[in-house]
Parts: C-alpha cells; structure tokens; sequence
C-alpha cells in the first residue's frame, strides 16, 4: 500500500495465531484496516477517514 497509495502502517497486532491486524494511514488521513493471514493473502476489512493520532503522554 505504500508504493500504490502513499500510505505508511501506524499500528500493527496479532488476531490469533495466523491473522495479523494492520491500520495504514496517508498524508490526506484516510485509514485503511487490513487483516494479513498466515497463507499469504490479505483482506481490506473498513476504511474512513479523517484519522487523528494521540501523543499517549499528553493529558489531554
């Protein structure tokens, strides 16, 4: 997605043993969350928009 579409993966995590949760992120802040399973394919699972990050040590 990266080459294609200028996106960079913000966050990663395991779905079990043989799935693996990722959200990428553009520049215009549209969000992508795919679902990569261990047979090699992969799955576009809900997109939006608009994504905002949070610096975990701000308080507010």
């Amino acid at each position: 997605m990266e080459r294609q579409y200028g996106s960079e993966m913000q966050a990663s995590g395991l779905r079990g043993r043989e799935q693996v949760m990722e959200v990428w992120t553009d520049p215009q802040g549209d969000w992508t969350m795919v679902v990569r399973y261990a047979s090699g394919t992969s799955c576009i699972v809900a997109m939006g928009e608009h994504w905002t990050e949070f610096d975990p040590d701000d308080p507010a």
